[in-house]
């Protein structure tokens, strides 16, 4: 699972989404300033909106569970305190990644399908 939550949704494919705006499950979360599509390693840079002080944050590109291309938004798996209460953003260390990597996998349960969710 570790793997997947660091690769896109086919359906993001190779889109650039620089500039998509980013939906939490329970509102919007802010604007993607980058994206790396790097094979395993692929995530997002969000600057967020007020709710977290205008802060930037590292999300992993599997969190993606959809993208609407006419609206440039990106819908996650996540919610608002899921991100307001991830690790703050240091430098992309292999210890940081692993840091996200262990808060975002904390908080998905799977189900009996195999598809995770968020508690």
């Amino acid at each position: 699972m570790d793997k997947d939550l660091w690769t896109f949704p086919e359906t993001v494919g190779r889109l650039d989404v620089t500039g998509f705006e980013v939906e939490a499950t329970d509102g919007s979360v802010g604007k993607v300033d980058m994206s790396s599509n790097a094979v395993g390693e692929s995530y997002l840079v969000v600057t967020t909106g007020f709710w977290k002080f205008g802060k930037t944050v590292v999300l992993p590109a599997g969190l993606v569970e959809r993208v609407d291309r006419d609206d440039e938004k990106l819908y996650l798996a996540a919610t608002k305190d899921d991100i307001h209460e991830s690790p703050e953003y240091r430098d992309a260390t292999p210890e940081y990644r692993s840091a996200l990597s262990d808060h975002y996998l904390a908080r998905r349960q799977v189900t009996g399908d195999g598809e995770a969710s968020s508690p």
